[in-house]
Parts: C-alpha cells; sequence; structure tokens
C-alpha cells in the first residue's frame, strides 16, 4: 500500500512569474495542521459538546456536598399522627345488681367491653362469691359471666331451687339447718353452662339463734294452750254454780 509523505514537498513546478507560494502549497501546510491535530493524546476524555452531559467515565466526589447545603434553613421533624383518643373501658361491673348490659353501654358511649361469648353458645359458668346467713335468710352472691345470659338458677341440694332474671346477682334462700350445696347456673338459648357451687355450713350462731326461735314458738304456744284452759276451766265453774 503506498503511503502518502506528507512532508516531502510534491514536484510542482513553480509557478511562472515567482510572487507569493501557490495553492499548492497552502493546502500542504493546511494537511500538515490536520495531522498534527490528530496525532496529538492528551489525558481528557471526549464529552458530549453543547449537551452538558458529563463523560461516562468522569467520577464526580460526593463528599464535599455538604457545602452546598444551607444550614440557615431549619430542619422541621416529621411527626407521626396518632391516635385521636384510648378507648375507655364500660362502667360495668360483673357483681353489680341491676345495671345496664355492657353490650347496649358499649352501643351508646361507645367503650369497651369484656369479650362475651355469643347467644347460641353455651354460657360461661358464674363466679360463686358467698353463701351465708344473714340473720333472716341465706343469701347467694355471684358474679356475671363473660357471656350472654336470660337467666340464672339457684339450687339447694336436695331442696330449694329458684329461677332468676339476668340483671340479678343475688339470691335469698330459706333457712338451711343442715351442711348443703348450694349452686348457680347461667342460662341463655343454647342451653346451661356448668355449675358453680358452694357448701354451705351453718354457723353455730345460727343454729343456737334457730334453736332459740324454735324454743320460743313453742313457749308461746304452750302459754296461748293454758290460757284457753285456764278460761275453759273458769266458765265450767260458773256453770256448775248455776245448777247448784
Amino acid at each position: 500500500m503506498t503511503r502518502l509523505d506528507l512532508t516531502r514537498a510534491p514536484d510542482v513546478p513553480p509557478p511562472e512569474g515567482g510572487g507569493n507560494s501557490s495553492p499548492v502549497m497552502k493546502n500542504r501546510h493546511f494537511l500538515l495542521v490536520i495531522v498534527c491535530l490528530l496525532s496529538i493524546k492528551g489525558p481528557l476524555t471526549s464529552t458530549s459538546a453543547g449537551t452538558g452531559i458529563p463523560p461516562n467515565d468522569l467520577i464526580l466526589s460526593t463528599e464535599d456536598y455538604s457545602i452546598f447545603e444551607d444550614s440557615s434553613i431549619p430542619i422541621v421533624p416529621v411527626i407521626k399522627p396518632t391516635n385521636a383518643g384510648t378507648l375507655q373501658r364500660c362502667d360495668y361491673n360483673a357483681c353489680r345488681e341491676k345495671q345496664t348490659p355492657c353490650e347496649v353501654l358499649s352501643a351508646s358511649l361507645g367503650c369497651l367491653c369484656p369479650g362475651f361469648t355469643l347467644h347460641n353458645e353455651h354460657p360461661e359458668p358464674p363466679s360463686l362469691s358467698s353463701v351465708s346467713w344473714n340473720g333472716s335468710a341465706v343469701v347467694v352472691w355471684w358474679c356475671a359471666p363473660n357471656s350472654y345470659i336470660t337467666s340464672y338458677v339457684v339450687t339447694v341440694e336436695g331442696g330449694e331451687k329458684q329461677t332468676l332474671r339476668a340483671d340479678q346477682r343475688r339470691a335469698a334462700l330459706s333457712q338451711i339447718d343442715h351442711k348443703a350445696e348450694v349452686c348457680v347456673v347461667a342460662v341463655n338459648d343454647a342451653g346451661y353452662s356448668t355449675r358453680s357451687c358452694m357448701e354451705y355450713q351453718p354457723s353455730s350462731n345460727s343454729l343456737a339463734l334457730t334453736v332459740g326461735l324454735i324454743g320460743g314458738t313453742l313457749g308461746f304456744l304452750l302459754l296461748i294452750l293454758l290460757a284457753v284452759l285456764l278460761c275453759r276451766r273458769r266458765r265450767q265453774k260458773k256453770e256448775e254454780a248455776r245448777h247448784v
């Protein structure tokens, strides 16, 4: 392949009449300048002229970005919203009598109730708290379970049975003069709960009081009987005196 030697002037006859350089000489100088520019190699890499896009291999340091930040602008922290308010528990006491059901309070006031079983589930047993003699009757106290209730049934072993409303928490039983088991069950549409029972043991004081009441009653009846006998005896004496 033939190589063009640009450093050697071509064999061109000199212009006639002498004078300034010919156009061929000017072209040779122009070609030399182009070759020199192409042969120059430098550390700079090409860029996309006029686009403002840096070259691909240009690495920009981010270490000193902080110097461009305006420290005079306050930083406002982001606060996450909190709940509007905490729901309160309903004013409901499972051991209190004749109060509004908790589910009604929750629906009207938006308060919280403990978890309740549904009407189609057997209720949980009530919590029997006490069985005691109050001087005139045996009183049974209990607390309601966390269940839907329609009524309660109180039973005495081998004896009395009472059915009470769902808002009641006590029952007054007749005199129990012997040791007996007293039980309470909750009732709803699904049936009965398991029994909650407590053994009742008459105390010595109540037994003595009972004996005293019985003795007093018998003594009073004897006095009435004696009074009647005396009246009859006097009446007989009067009749005998008339016949004499």
